[in-house]
């Protein structure tokens, strides 16, 4: 082993840190795989209930009509995600393409949208008209307020107060930071904050961004009373198999509704060809809960890691997580910069490339981006990115395998040691 990690440039002194770092976190890692273990057999039960076949892999053309490998797997991602219906496409082109989807299918002109998790990343701002674009919800009448979180909690009386004096149409929140520095959202919040918001109003539709938290928990949004969500396959679910698509979940009229603005009114989920992505669609469902499993422990290895070093973490290494996302605040450009090459030196993909920061579409300042995976943007496969203003904060996700992440972070944490 040593022989080969001196192949890969990783000296002794950071295999003795990491060594030592395993040690200390074993109790979490147990955890960790005792969590996989149970999404496992809930995907399992999934796919015996609905007698997945090799028949459910083929694939149709055209307008998709009787595709039944398609419907067999909006049926067991309902199940696995404790929905009434589900809407699984590769039509959609990211998850920011279904919350989009998700908006215009439920607001009309004149209602309100309401974030109740602060103001959302930087990709919706278009989207929703917090900055102009002839083509947002905006722009065709659609009202648009927030109410920021408080110490990283729901600011439950104000939420409570805006609902008695206005009628909004739907509540949207985000679970994960994106590129803030607050918390991610833990389900035990979601589940308190609806129960608060249906004491003043039992018909408000409550939306949840759930990109990057999907088998972070044992239980997802609609379980805890959620009416709709949605995600992304080259995140989590995808298990780093879904070439691209996103998902969206919940009642079975409100997954209606974004069926046909995806697609066409009357004809909804009924058409959309699946051009061969049924058997990468099932096998990365299959695959997610060890992956999911992998990415965690790969953060839990870097929080402690960085945290050992100086830098502040969040979260730390033992405290529970609502996503796969980890934060580091490096406070200095040079610092993101180079950890972030790091990671790009022990990606399995493009491993020679160096990032360097850059501009980005929907993103005010420049971004550094490592990302050295098989499917382009695959937030599950191990990057690490951030944008160049202060504080200077990475934001690392995703690994296939442990090994693999753990490689990573090892070249990481060498670059930025050489580099000091």
């Amino acid at each position: 082993m040593r022989k080969m990690y001196e192949k890969l440039g990783i000296r002794q002194d950071i295999l003795d840190m990491v060594k030592q770092a395993e040690i200390v976190l074993q109790p979490e890692f147990s955890k960790i795989d005792a969590l996989a273990d149970y999404q496992s057999l809930k995907v399992l039960n999934a796919f015996h209930k609905y007698q997945v076949s090799e028949i459910h892999m083929r694939s149709t053309t055209g307008y998709g009509y009787d595709d039944i490998g398609r419907d067999t797997i909006e049926q067991v991602f309902a199940e696995v995600l404790g929905a009434e219906d589900c809407l699984v496409r590769n039509q959609f082109i990211s998850g920011s393409h279904a919350l989009t989807v998700c908006f215009f299918a439920l607001l009309r002109p004149g209602d309100t949208l309401l974030s109740i998790s602060g103001e959302p990343y930087d990709t919706l701002h278009q989207v929703i008209g917090i900055k102009e674009n002839q083509s947002s919800l905006a722009s065709y009448g659609i009202k648009y307020d927030q109410i920021d979180l408080v110490e990283d909690a729901f600011d439950v009386p104000k939420i409570q107060e805006y609902l008695k004096n206005s009628k909004v149409k739907v509540i949207e929140i985000q679970r994960s930071k994106g590129y803030s520095s607050r918390k991610s959202i833990g389900i035990e919040q979601i589940k308190e904050v609806v129960e608060k918001i249906r004491e003043i109003d039992s018909e408000v539709i409550i939306m949840v961004d759930n990109c990057y938290c999907e088998f972070v928990n044992e239980m997802e949004p609609l379980e805890v009373g959620a009416d709709i969500m949605v995600g992304s396959l080259i995140k989590n679910l995808g298990g780093g198999i879904a070439p691209n698509g996103a998902y969206i979940a919940g009642r079975k009229d409100l997954v209606e509704l974004a069926a046909e603005r995806l697609t066409v009114p009357g004809e909804g989920k009924e058409v959309g060809p699946s051009l061969g992505v049924n058997k990468s669609l099932l096998q990365g469902l299959f695959f997610a809960p060890t992956v999911v499993a992998s990415s965690l422990k790969t953060a839990i290895l870097a929080s402690y890691l960085l945290e050992q070093l100086g830098y502040k973490v969040e979260p730390r290494y033992h405290e529970n997580r609502a996503d796969i996302v980890q934060m580091i605040t490096f406070g200095n450009p040079d610092d993101l910069i180079h950890y972030c090459q790091g990671i790009q030196m022990g990606s399995y993909i493009d491993a020679h490339s160096v990032p360097i920061p850059g501009d980005m579409p929907g993103y005010d300042d420049q971004i550094i981006m490592a990302s050295g995976s098989f499917t382009q943007g695959s937030s599950i496969e191990l990057s690490c990115d951030g944008p160049i203003r202060p504080p200077y904060i990475a934001y690392m996700q995703g690994a296939l395998t442990y090994p693999a992440g753990k490689l990573g972070v090892m070249k990481a944490i060498s670059y930025l040691i050489e580099n000091k």
